[in-house]
C-alpha cells in the first residue's frame, strides 16, 4: 500500500535517486556538482536548516560552486520559508531552467491495470543511451550520474522494441519504497501508441518485485503532454520547486 511522505522526505528520495558526482553536506543543505550535467545534480538543495545564515550558506554555496567550476545555484521548494530568504539575498529564480520555472513533484501508483510491454535491464545498452540521453557514446559525466556511483538501492533500465528497434525507453530507481522514474522517452515515430503507459507498468511490476509500493517523479509544470498521462495513471501532485540564481550570475566570468 502506498503511504504517505513529506516534501522533505520526497525530495531527499528524489536526490538519492539521482546522485551528483561530489555532494557535500551544508548543515541540513546539500552542496551537489558533476560537471554541470543536469540542474539536480549542479545545485544546493536547500531543505532545512543549513547551520549559518541563509546569507553565509549561500558564500559556501558560491565557494563550492566556483571550486566545481559550475554556476552557483540552489534548488528550493516553491513557497517554502527560505525563498523570502534568497530573494532578500540577492537571489532570483531562474528564468533559463531548461524544464521550465516550476518543477512538479509527483507520486503515483506503479501499475494501471494493463500488461508490462518492455524488459529491465541492470545495464543501459547503446540503443537505451540514444533514446534516453540522445547519444549511443554517453560521456564519463553522463554515465557515472546515470549509473549512480554510489548507486542507489536498485536501478533499473526499461526498453521497449518494435521491430528490433528500441522505441521507448525509461530510468526506474529504488530507494526506500520509492520508485524514482526518470528519462521516459519515445521515439517521435512511435509516440501517441500507448507505449509510455507500457514503460510504466513494466518498471512498476519491476520496481515491485524490488519492494517499492509507489512512484515519485520530477516533471516539468508546462510539459502538457507528460501530465496529461500522469493524471490519467492517478499521479497526484505533492509539490513544486525551482531553481534560483545570484541576480549578478551573467556579471561572473569565473564559473
Amino acid at each position: 500500500m502506498q503511504r504517505m511522505h513529506s516534501v522533505t522526505t520526497l525530495e531527499r528520495i528524489c536526490a538519492d535517486a539521482w546522485p551528483p558526482i561530489v555532494s557535500q553536506p551544508l548543515g541540513q543543505w546539500r552542496l551537489r556538482a558533476a560537471h554541470g550535467y543536469t540542474g539536480r545534480a549542479n545545485s544546493a538543495l536547500a531543505l532545512g536548516d543549513p547551520g549559518n545564515p541563509v546569507t553565509t550558506a549561500l558564500q559556501q554555496v558560491h565557494d563550492f560552486c566556483h571550486q566545481h567550476s559550475i554556476a552557483p545555484k540552489v534548488q528550493a521548494v516553491h513557497g517554502s520559508d527560505i525563498e523570502p530568504d534568497l530573494a532578500a539575498a540577492g537571489w532570483s529564480p531562474d528564468p533559463t531552467h531548461a524544464a521550465g520555472a516550476l518543477v512538479s513533484v509527483q507520486v503515483g501508483p506503479l501499475n494501471h491495470g494493463t500488461a508490462a510491454e518492455g524488459a529491465v535491464t541492470e545495464h543501459p545498452g547503446p540503443s537505451w543511451w540514444e533514446l534516453a540521453i540522445g547519444t549511443r557514446t554517453p560521456t564519463t559525466t553522463q554515465r557515472r550520474v546515470v549509473t549512480s556511483t554510489p548507486p542507489p538501492q536498485h536501478i533499473g533500465y526499461c526498453t521497449i522494441e518494435a521491430d528490433g528497434t528500441v522505441v521507448g525507453a525509461a530510468r526506474g530507481a529504488i530507494v526506500d519504497d520509492m520508485l524514482y522514474l526518470s528519462n521516459l522517452a519515445v521515439r517521435p515515430t512511435h509516440r501517441r501508441k500507448g507505449l509510455a503507459q507500457g514503460i510504466l507498468n513494466t518498471l512498476g511490476d519491476w520496481g515491485h518485485a524490488h519492494g517499492a509500493t509507489a512512484y515519485v517523479l520530477q516533471v516539468a509544470a508546462t510539459n502538457t503532454a507528460a501530465n496529461t498521462l500522469y493524471a490519467r495513471r492517478d499521479f497526484t501532485e505533492s509539490h513544486r520547486y525551482r531553481y534560483w540564481i545570484p541576480n549578478n550570475a551573467c556579471e561572473d566570468h569565473t564559473l
